[in-house]
């Protein structure tokens, strides 16, 4: 006999749920990711702190530890964008 439409089987119901498991579980792993990056960079930032003497162009100062390597990935990432940007541009 087959199981009238209204009623469903407990292995059918969670034979449902598997595709949206396995999305969860990877919000949950991609949140887990987040945090610990967040926390390492945290940490990272916290244990950078002193103070540096930066030679500039233009002159020198100091300056927190932490803000010279914030700016220097920050060069780098824009470095990178202009160049694959003009890269792309003479691919055309």
């Amino acid at each position: 006999m087959s199981t009238p439409p209204d009623q469903t089987s407990r292995h059918d119901s969670l034979r449902e749920q598997k595709p949206g498991s396995k999305r969860r579980r990877a919000e949950r792993l991609r949140t887990g990711g987040m945090i610990a990056l967040a926390v390492l960079v945290t940490v990272f930032g916290v244990l950078n702190l002193e103070e540096v003497k930066v030679d500039w162009v233009l002159g020198s100062g100091h300056a927190p530890l932490i803000v010279v390597i914030v700016i220097s990935v920050v060069v780098g990432i824009v470095l990178t964008y202009m160049a694959e940007r003009l890269h792309r541009r003479q691919q055309r």
